[in-house]
C-alpha cells in the first residue's frame, strides 16, 4: 500500500526506514512483502532491520505465513513520541550544522542519525523537509578531523566514562611528550576541538588541540571521580581565545573606521570600552598574552594602536615592519 508520507524510497535513509517501518509495526502490524516494496529493501536487508530492533530490545512479534505473514509489537508496548515542536527540532539542526567541521567523522554520523530519527518520529513531515537548504553555517577555516575518528571516539569515550588516559601529545614547534590526564570537557573554539584535562604530573588543568594527540588510551578498568567545584569556563576566563599566557592590562586605541566593528562585539569579558574624541574607540582589558592576541591586533593594520603595556606595542611594531620588508619585490 505504500508510505503515504514517503512515496519515494529513494528519499529515506536506513534510520528513516526503521523509524517508519517501526511505526507500521505499531499500528496494527505490517506484511514483510509491502516493506521490500515499500521501500525498496533486499530481503537480506528487512532481515537485518528485524535483528536491529531486536538487539533494541523492542518486542516483535512473527505471525502467520506466505502473504498472511506480518511482523507487530506486542500490543503491551506503547512507544512514546518524541514531544518536539518544529522549532524545538529546527534548533537541533541548526545546533548540528555549527559543527559542520566535524563531517566525515563518526560523531558526526551519530548526531546526523539521532537527528533523522527524531525528526521522523516527531511527525514533522513536510514542514521539517530540507533543513539542510534553509538553514547553513558557512564553513570557517578549520581542522580536518576525518582521519582522527577512532581517536576522537576516544576521548569522547573517556570523558563520558570518566576513565584516566595515557597520551602522546605534540607541540608545535615542540616535541612529543607522553601525559597521564583525566579528561574534563571537550570546547569548541574557531571550528576546532580542544580537551581540558588535568595533567596528574603538573597538577593542573592545561588545554591540548585535539588534532595534535598522536596517541590516546583510556584506562577501560579504572574510572576519576569528577571534581564538584570544577568551572570549565574558568579554565579560559583569562584567555584572548583558547589559549592562555602571562597576564596583561592592555589598551588599545582604534581609529573611527574600524570603530564601529569594535563596539559591536564582546572581545573579553573584562573589556571597557571608551569613546575617543576623534570618533573612534579606547578599548581596555586584562588577557593572557598569546598567539591569538597578537594576531587579533595585527588584523586591524593601521586602524589599531597600542598605548600599553609598551613591551606588546613595540612587538607589535616590529612585526608590522616585518611584514612590510616581506612584501615588497624580490630583489
Amino acid at each position: 500500500m505504500g508510505d503515504p508520507d514517503f512515496p519515494d524510497p529513494n528519499a529515506l535513509n536506513k534510520s528513516q526506514k526503521l523509524v517508519r517501518i517501526l511505526h507500521r509495526m505499531q499500528d496494527g502490524g505490517v506484511n514483510p512483502g509491502d516493506l521490500l516494496q515499500d521501500y525498496g529493501l533486499e530481503e537480506r536487508t528487512l532481515r537485518r532491520y528485524l535483528k536491529d530492533l531486536r538487539e533494541l530490545g523492542l518486542p516483535v512479534q512473527t505471525s502467520g505465513r506466505g502473504g498472511s505473514r506480518r511482523w507487530s509489537l506486542d500490543a503491551s508496548y506503547r512507544r512514546q513520541r518524541v514531544p518536539l515542536t518544529l522549532l524545538e527540532m529546527v534548533s537541533l539542526h541548526f545546533g548540528r550544522v555549527l559543527f559542520n567541521f566535524l563531517d566525515g567523522t563518526s560523531f558526526a554520523d551519530d548526531a546526523n542519525d539521532a537527528l533523522e530519527r527524531l525528526s521522523v518520529s516527531a511527525g514533522q513531515g513536510e514542514l521539517g523537509r530540507d533543513l539542510d537548504r534553509k538553514f547553513i553555517a558557512v564553513r570557517e577555516p578549520s581542522k580536518d578531523y576525518t582521519r582522527d575518528s577512532e581517536l576522537l571516539d576516544e576521548i569522547l569515550t573517556a570523558l563520558l566514562r570518566q576513565n584516566p588516559a595515557k597520551a602522546l601529545y605534540a607541540r608545535i614547534n615542540g616535541p612529543t611528550r607522553a601525559y597521564s590526564l583525566h579528561p574534563y570537557t571537550i570546547g569548541v573554539y574557531r571550528q576546532a576541538l580542544y580537551l581540558f584535562a588535568l595533567d596528574l604530573d603538573e597538577e593542573r588543568i592545561k588545554t591540548f588541540a585535539i588534532d595534535r594527540f598522536r596517541a590516546f588510551h583510556r584506562d577501560r578498568k579504572s574510572r576519576f571521580d569528577y571534581p564538584e567545584d570544577y568551572v570549565p569556563h574558568a579554565v579560559v576566563a583569562d584567555s584572548f581565545g583558547i589559549i592562555g599566557g602571562p597576564m596583561l592590562d592592555v589598551r588599545l586605541r582604534f581609529r573611527k573606521n574600524a570603530a564601529p566593528y569594535i563596539r559591536e562585539r564582546v572581545w573579553h569579558d573584562s573589556q571597557q570600552l571608551a569613546e575617543a574624541e576623534d570618533g573612534g574607540v579606547v578599548l581596555t582589558m586584562r588577557v593572557g598574552r598569546s598567539y591569538e592576541l597578537i594576531s587579533w591586533i595585527l588584523s586591524f593594520g593601521p586602524d589599531v594602536r597600542v598605548e600599553t603595556p609598551t613591551d606588546l606595542a613595540d612587538q607589535i611594531h616590529h612585526l608590522h615592519a616585518q611584514a612590510a620588508r616581506g612584501s615588497g619585490a624580490p630583489s
